[in-house]
């Protein structure tokens, strides 16, 4: 499902004109790694809360200074082994389009590619630089542009990538102050560092095919360092989101996962439905000229698993300036290429840089499939953009804000930049995991989620970028209006997750998820469930599924109908709430719903398998005693099984009611208990549905009797049980408790 438009975001090409009619596991479990996710500390991007910090006016450098701070600043950046596109200068593919210099998407990408394999070495290495100052301040900062003729990431590839390092300087001391090196979008925190090394030449290590840069200021000059430790400093100086730390404790910064530790697979480009190199514009440009197809997948879906064989990131070729010597990079790199700096506003006659939007789309799983188009924006022409002028835009970490605004009158204390951001923050937060089957449940019934090694990429409908995870799977999304949204989560080899939720501009933090967790499943394991009220009484408004043993997994505000992909692996209680806020549940089992509609498709997950469908749902307490019904005799099947199983025969004393004379007549005991609570969870469905309320009440009094007797059934019969059973048994025991409290407490029957 990797198919492409025409279409830009909505506003044309990507500098906002019209266009040319040319989404490592470690074991560790959900509820131990989750946090409270209630605030935001200091994590405010810059222009989250709708407004721009009042900064003082800039104004040019002088030209000399700004020579000198570029020649003294200018960085060092390494690539990736596999990486195509390398900073290059756009004015050898400019052309007159209706009296205007513009740069055409197809021109610099089939002439960047035809000019590098006639030279055999990247064309025309070239930076940029631009430099502003603060108005009655010392502080200047030089900007660094890096100009990339194509940009292929999982979620998001087009034309003309511009990347950007702001150095900030004291021009009285001399001395740096403070890099940004730009993240992947708006929505995801800048990688910072503060009080940088004055001896040490900047250094950027670029992410493949993307170019979203972090920065390497410690010993290990190509590797990214999240974390000091073992005697290395932190590349980044971004703080954690306060309430956050539980969860992380981490910095907040996108860094660079393939650095990390996390796989991160790429997607084939397509233009109106074929492989991009295949386009007639573009001769030059082959199926070599992208990332490394080892690297790389046709689309998301085109896995059954998450991958776990992709290399990982390997140093290749360094640039740096070409009037400075940089040992440490000829000593790092395979190859070392000099780039010329060039000023920034010999590049200002070009009005635009033009072609069509390549887009992708995420899957949705609604009860009817859908997907989501995706087009996602470039940062148009850095001359035109507000940061160009007032570098301080792009400090996205508060602690940041704070600190240059202690030092300097020039930079606003803005609290909604600042480390009070937590008050003015409009973000959506979420970790994703991956739910595997657990070891304490039985085989096929029963979950836990741990981290993964696989990023993943997640898209809000209302805004036209998708947000990669990072860190091993954290998503922050800053800057979402307040309102309805639909968060939608992909990943390679996964299935899709979709949910409804809410930014309301009274929190400053919206979780997505449960408790900000949103565990994804292999499609090889995945089946969808679905709820659709279109033939029931009810008009529904949430749904939320359960797993025995990881709890909560899904839960999300619905309009009539709703789907979730869960794990094969697993047992679950579906919820479901209606507009009066009354309750109905309904037990699903994949491991047994349905398996039999496999075809022998061995595609894995959903294809060839029919849904799950809860068809007619109802809410009250008449479904609310059928569930407790329906998983009291799953579980009573289920401990007889495994007494006939059980080669201990030993039936002496005590007699069968299990209260004493071994473990046979324990289980056995159990069993009636159970048998007892289905008879009486059906009795009392069964007043329910007659309008009988005094009846009901009463059988569902029986129920929770009955269920204390399994309760005590229970510790006497564990030792006859297998351990994943009696595990089950307990966890089953606290879901129908649960339900039969929502009965008695239900105003309808």
């Amino acid at each position: 499902m990797n198919r492409h438009s025409d279409a830009s975001d909505g506003a044309g090409g990507a500098d906002g004109r019209e266009s040319p009619d040319r989404t490592p596991a470690n074991g560790v479990d959900r509820r131990t790694v989750l946090g409270a996710l209630a605030g935001a500390g200091s994590a405010a991007v810059a222009g989250c809360s709708g407004s721009r910090p009042d900064d003082a006016a800039t104004t040019d450098l002088d030209s000399d200074r700004l020579d000198e701070l570029a020649a003294r600043f200018a960085p060092t950046v390494y690539f990736d082994s596999a990486e195509p596109w390398f900073p290059t200068d756009p004015r050898p593919y400019a052309a007159e389009e209706d009296g205007e210099t513009v740069v055409d998407g197809f021109a610099a990408f089939d002439g960047y590619h035809e000019r590098y394999d006639e030279a055999g070495e990247p064309p025309d290495p070239t930076v940029f630089y631009n430099g502003m100052r603060y108005e009655d301040s010392p502080l200047a900062v030089v900007q660094f542009w890096f100009y990339s003729a194509f940009d292929q990431f999982t979620a998001n590839f087009h034309w003309h990538d511009w990347e950007v390092l702001h150095v900030f300087v004291d021009l009285d001391a001399g001395d740096p102050q403070l890099y940004v090196a730009s993240s992947h979008s708006r929505s995801v925190p800048n990688n910072e560092f503060l009080d940088p090394d004055p001896g040490v030449v900047p250094r950027i290590l670029s992410e493949l095919g993307s170019h979203s840069s972090t920065l390497s200021v410690n010993e290990d000059a190509d590797s990214f360092q999240r974390v000091g430790e073992e005697g290395l400093l932190a590349d980044i100086t971004n703080t954690t989101i306060d309430t956050v730390e539980d969860l992380l404790g981490i910095p907040i910064a996108y860094g660079l996962p393939r650095d990390e530790g996390a796989r991160l697979p790429f997607v084939v480009p397509e233009y109106e439905g074929e492989p991009i190199y295949e386009h007639p514009d573009l001769p030059s440009v082959s199926e070599e000229s992208l990332v490394d197809g080892a690297l790389a997948v046709r689309s998301l879906d085109a896995l059954r698993s998450p991958p776990t064989d992709l290399p990982l990131r390997e140093t290749g070729t360094a640039f740096r300036h070409a009037d400075r010597e940089d040992p440490v990079a000829d000593e790092t790199a395979d190859e070392v290429v000099e780039y010329e700096l060039v000023e920034s506003a010999e590049l200002e006659e070009i009005a635009a840089f033009t072609g069509p939007q390549l887009s992708f789309e995420f899957a949705v799983p609604q009860a009817v499939e859908d997907a989501v188009a995706s087009h996602i924006t470039t940062t148009g022409v850095p001359w035109e953009q507000p940061r160009y002028e007032n570098p301080a835009l792009d400090v996205t970490a508060g602690n940041h804000r704070s600190e240059m605004a202690a030092r300097y009158d020039a930079i606003a204390d803005d609290p909604s930049f600042g480390d009070d951001a937590a008050e003015a923050l409009d973000a959506v937060v979420a970790r994703v995991t991956q739910a595997t089957e657990s070891d304490d449940a039985p085989d096929g019934e029963g979950l836990t989620t741990t981290e993964t090694n696989v990023e993943s990429f997640v898209l809000i409908e209302s805004d036209p970028e998708a947000v990669p995870t990072f860190a091993g799977g954290v998503a922050v999304a800053n800057g979402v209006p307040e309102g309805g949204h639909r968060f939608t989560v992909n990943g390679a080899g996964r299935a899709p997750h979709s949910e409804a939720l809410t930014v309301s501009a009274d929190e400053p933090v919206t979780t997505a998820g449960v408790d900000g967790e949103i565990p994804l499943v292999a499609r090889e394991d995945a089946r969808k469930v679905e709820v659709d009220d279109a033939e029931s009484d009810v008009d529904l408004t949430r749904t939320a599924i359960e797993d025995d043993f990881a709890g909560r997994i899904y839960d999300s505000a619905v309009d009539g109908s709703d789907a979730a992909y869960v794990h094969a692996g697993g047992a679950y209680t579906t919820e479901v709430r209606d507009a009066d806020d009354e309750i109905g549940a309904y037990r699903v089992n994949p491991d047994s719903a349905g398996s039999e509609s496999d075809d022998g498709d061995d595609s894995g997950g959903d294809e060839g398998r029919d849904p799950i469908r809860i068809d007619r749902p109802e809410t009250g307490a008449a479904p609310l005693a059928g569930y407790v019904a329906d998983v009291a005799e799953e579980t009573r099947a289920a401990v007889a099984a495994a007494a006939a199983e059980s080669d201990d025969g030993d039936d002496s004393g005590g007699g069968s009611d299990g209260g004493s004379g071994g473990p046979s007549n324990a289980v056995n005991g159990l069993e009636k208990a159970l048998a007892a609570a289905v008879e009486a969870a059906e009795r009392a469905e069964e007043r329910a549905r007659e309008g009988d309320r005094e009846g009901t009440n009463r059988q569902l009094g029986n129920v929770t009797e009955r269920i204390a007797r399994i309760e005590e059934r229970l510790a006497a019969a564990r030792e006859g049980l297998p351990p994943g059973l009696a595990n089950a048994t307990g966890k089953r025991i606290e879901q129908a408790t649960k339900r039969v409290e929502q009965a008695q407490n239900s105003e309808k029957l």
